[in-house]
C-alpha cells in the first residue's frame, strides 16, 4: 500500500470524517489488509481564507505546495486536500507537485458520469459555486451545472463558515438549505445535488426530493482508498 498524505484542517470536522472514513474502510471492505499509513498536515484555515479574500491564487498555490512538499518529506507517496474550495488552484499544484495529487473535483465528476446524471445542483462556498474550477470539468463532459440564486449563495456561504466549519449543526439551517434544494428541483429541474463543501454532509445527511445527494468527501475518500491499494 502507498502512504497517504492528507492536507486537512479546512475545516477540522471534515478532516475527522476523512480519517474515520478511510480507516473504517480498511476495517470492513478491505479487512484483509493492514491499516494504511496516513500522514496528516492540519493547516490554519484562516490563512486560506486570507488568500481567498484577496484572490491571491499564486500565493495560495505556493502556500499549499509547501505543505505538499512537507508531506512528501515525511514519507507520503501521494496526497489529497480534504476540502473542495482550495481546489481552485489544483491545476497549478498538479503541474509542480513532487508527487501525485488526487482531485475531489475529478473524482466527483467521474461519479456523476458513472451515474448518468445530466443536470446537477451545486452547493458549496461562494468560491465553489461562483468560480469555474468546479464547473469546468462537468461542462466539458456535457453535464449542466445549476447554482442557487445570489441571495441563497450568500446564505449558504455564511452558514458554512459561521456554523458548519465550527461543527455546529442547527435544524433551522438544515430546513433553510433543504428549502433551497427543493426550489432548485422544482424550478430548475436538477436531477442530483453535489455537496461541494466537505462540511455539508454534516447537515444534509440523506438524499431528498427524489434526487441523489452526492457526498464529495465520501467520493474523494473512496478514490484515495483505491489509489492507496493499487499496485
Amino acid at each position: 500500500m502507498k502512504t497517504i498524505g492528507l492536507i486537512g484542517g479546512v475545516g477540522p470536522e471534515s478532516t475527522l470524517y476523512y480519517y474515520q472514513n478511510i480507516m473504517h474502510a480498511f476495517n470492513t471492505t478491505y479487512a484483509d489488509l493492514a491499516y494504511p499509513q496516513l500522514i496528516l498536515y492540519s493547516v490554519n484555515m484562516h490563512e486560506i481564507v486570507h488568500f481567498a479574500r484577496s484572490e491571491d491564487w499564486p500565493g495560495l498555490a505556493e502556500w499549499l505546495l509547501a505543505k505538499i512538499d512537507a508531506l512528501q518529506r515525511a514519507g507520503a507517496e501521494f496526497a489529497a486536500i480534504a476540502s473542495n474550495t482550495p481546489h481552485i488552484v489544483f491545476d497549478r499544484l498538479q503541474d509542480v507537485s513532487p508527487m501525485p495529487l488526487l482531485s475531489i473535483v475529478t473524482a466527483t465528476c467521474d461519479r456523476v458520469r458513472e451515474m448518468g446524471l445530466r443536470r446537477i445542483g451545486l452547493l458549496g462556498t461562494r468560491l465553489t459555486m461562483e468560480h469555474d474550477f468546479y464547473k469546468s470539468p462537468f461542462l466539458a463532459n456535457g453535464v449542466e451545472i445549476v447554482v442557487p440564486t445570489e441571495a441563497e449563495r450568500e446564505l449558504i456561504h455564511e452558514k458554512i463558515f459561521s456554523e458548519l466549519e465550527l461543527g455546529l449543526v442547527r435544524e433551522s439551517t438544515r430546513t433553510a438549505f433543504l428549502a433551497i434544494v427543493e426550489r432548485m428541483v422544482q424550478a430548475e429541474g436538477i436531477d442530483s445535488l453535489v455537496l461541494g463543501c466537505t462540511e455539508l454532509p454534516l447537515l444534509l445527511t440523506e438524499s431528498r426530493f427524489g434526487i441523489p445527494f452526492l457526498n464529495t468527501a465520501d467520493i474523494h475518500c473512496q478514490s484515495i482508498i483505491r489509489y492507496c491499494i493499487e499496485p
